[in-house]
């Protein structure tokens, strides 16, 4: 049985057009892989961890070969909690909205809380090796205006240049990005005909 862990980063909940269009894809997922264990975790309710100074220094520590020791022990016990239940899994979505061109706060908290030395990356004398590879990674994202590749607006998206760097960073290189757009600068029936585009994208995948 395949492990999904579902990322949701939109606190519009039900209203959420994000987390429409990821529900198709979940169903999707679901008729690909038959029985799927499914487990969603919604960055703005979750409690995160906050990366305070004990949790920084217990980092530094990794960063130069140390194990953890003294007040970062029990401080890095959340944190390798979510890594571990991120590891957990064989398929990633990340349902994200565009924030000001980016992806909202919350997931970015949630991102330098899991992407730690020595459990999601390593550094060697060849440079850094992903220690993630191996998981299929969808994102999928809706945008209030049209970013789409080869339009006079698409430098200024930075969801996907972002996570396909830090996914990558992790290893994490099959990634397939689901975009609903242009959501606010479009009429209620454009709005809709984008979320169907959407879903139709997903119903395409094998």
């Amino acid at each position: 049985m395949k492990k999904v862990l579902h990322i949701t980063a939109s606190p519009r909940g039900a209203q959420s057009r994000t987390l429409r269009i990821a529900g198709e894809l979940i169903a999707k997922l679901k008729k690909i892989h038959g029985e799927i264990a499914l487990d969603t975790l919604d960055v703005f309710t979750e409690k995160l961890p906050e990366m305070n100074i004990t949790r920084v220094k217990g980092k530094y520590m990794l960063m130069s070969g140390q194990e953890l020791s003294g007040d970062a022990v029990d401080a890095w016990k959340e944190i390798k909690a979510h890594i571990a239940r991120f590891l957990a899994a064989d398929i990633i979505v990340i349902s994200t909205p565009m924030w000001n061109f980016g992806i909202p706060y919350k997931l970015k908290h949630y991102i330098d809380i899991v992407w730690q030395p020595g459990f999601m990356f390593k550094y060697t004398e060849n440079g850094p090796v992903g220690l993630a590879a191996g998981r299929k990674v969808y994102v999928v994202s809706t945008r209030g205006g049209d970013y789409t590749p080869g339009t006079p607006a698409e430098p200024y998206d930075q969801i996907t240049p972002y996570l396909k760097t830090v996914l990558g960073w992790a290893g994490l290189t099959d990634v397939t990005f689901i975009s609903g757009q242009p959501m606010d600068a479009n009429t209620e029936e454009g709005r809709e005909a984008k979320i169907k585009e959407a879903i139709a994208t997903i119903e395409k995948l094998a």
